[in-house]
């Protein structure tokens, strides 16, 4: 979240050492359960932000209004609450980048799927690509339920039981 100032900058915001000591501390609890997470973030990175947000505020009125560096400034100003979630919730990640590379795989499917010759055949595709993504989310080998899930329909599943067919329920 707080990396999206990593911009070019006349000012040297891309070689900001506050940057580098909040990923230190992210890097030392990685793994940690919340509260040792928690603690450390209060204990390291709660004075980093800090003076990361005074930074910020010092550097924006030296920038035109109209620069991508200001924007990015302003956007994390105006979100700071939001920003600093992460330092009172040990479960917060300080970044979106674990979400972000879990979701690309169905990312990439669905612009694939754009190309699959039609409207309900692009449908269909993103159907099928979001429940063989939620088999992966749920541990559960897609191709092996695709195909029980397959079967117990052609074999007459009642659609009263559709919800037992789902990844989340899935018994091999």
């Amino acid at each position: 979240m707080l990396s999206g100032v990593k911009s070019e900058s006349p000012s040297g915001l891309n070689r900001n050492p506050q940057m580098a000591a909040l990923w230190a501390v992210e890097d030392s609890v990685r793994g940690k359960d919340a509260g040792t997470r928690r603690q450390a973030r209060q204990a390291e990175s709660a004075a980093v932000v800090n003076t990361l947000f005074k930074f910020w505020e010092k550097e924006l009125s030296k920038l035109s209004r109209k620069s991508k560096l200001a924007e990015v400034i302003r956007y994390a100003l105006t979100r700071r609450v939001a920003l600093e979630q992460f330092l009172s919730d040990g479960r917060v990640e300080l970044d979106s980048n674990t979400v972000e590379r879990a979701i690309r795989p169905q990312t990439i499917t669905r612009k694939n799927s754009l190309f699959a010759g039609s409207d309900g055949g692009g449908r269909t595709w993103a159907a099928i690509a979001s429940l063989l993504a939620t088999a992966k989310m749920n541990t559960v080998d897609p191709h092996a339920w695709l195909t029980q899930t397959l079967e117990r329909i052609a074999n007459g599943w009642p659609n009263r039981e559709i919800d037992a067919l789902m990844p989340w329920n899935y018994r091999p």
